[in-house]
């Protein structure tokens, strides 16, 4: 029996090239307009969460942004600050694994706090490493150093996971549920 079911595959796939094009095509206008790393985040985190909602595997997250990291780096070869959204991706994998995906997905309020929780930390941690090794010093100086930043992804991050929770809502509303639920 395989790990990864074709449906499995596709969702990763699809995923990955949604968050890797929408990155490296509009994130980067949107930086440049606001100075602001929000839309990286929010396309990131709401992908993360809804690939773990949708596979529920070890694995598949951190796919996801490997998958993303190449398709960014393809589109965007400059854009090396994307590998801490790839470390963000296994952190978030490996924190929604512990804490369990029955329990996580159990009813909304704990799915809300955990995809939050989960997204938060895990774009702080992307923040941290973009602005310990791929920011110039004196552009973290305007937002307080490298914590500032990694708050600043933070922020994104939450707003990331609360879109991610919305779209999950909204799918799981009109009856769409992971394949293996409905049988």
């Amino acid at each position: 029996m395989t790990y990864f079911t074709s449906r499995d595959i596709a969702s990763i796939a699809l995923l990955a090239a949604t968050w890797g094009i929408l990155n490296s095509t509009f994130a980067p206008i949107f930086f440049r307009m606001t100075g602001l790393p929000l839309l990286c985040d929010l396309v990131g985190f709401s992908v993360l969460a809804l690939t773990v909602w949708w596979t529920r595997k070890l694995g598949a997250v951190s796919a996801v942004g490997a998958i993303a990291t190449v398709i960014n780096f393809t589109l965007n070869p400059g854009g090396v600050h994307f590998l801490g959204f790839t470390a963000a991706s296994i952190i978030f994998d490996a924190m929604a694994y512990c804490i369990g995906y029955k329990r996580s997905f159990r009813s909304k309020l704990i799915m809300t706090i955990s995809i939050l929780a989960v997204s938060i930390i895990s774009a702080a941690f992307a923040g941290f490493i973009i602005g310990s090794f791929f920011m110039a010093p004196q552009a973290l100086t305007r937002w307080g150093g490298v914590l500032g930043w990694a708050g600043l992804h933070a922020i994104g991050g939450f707003i990331g996971g609360t879109v991610g929770v919305i779209i999950i809502a909204a799918l799981t509303a009109r009856g769409i549920h992971k394949a293996e639920e409905v049988m």
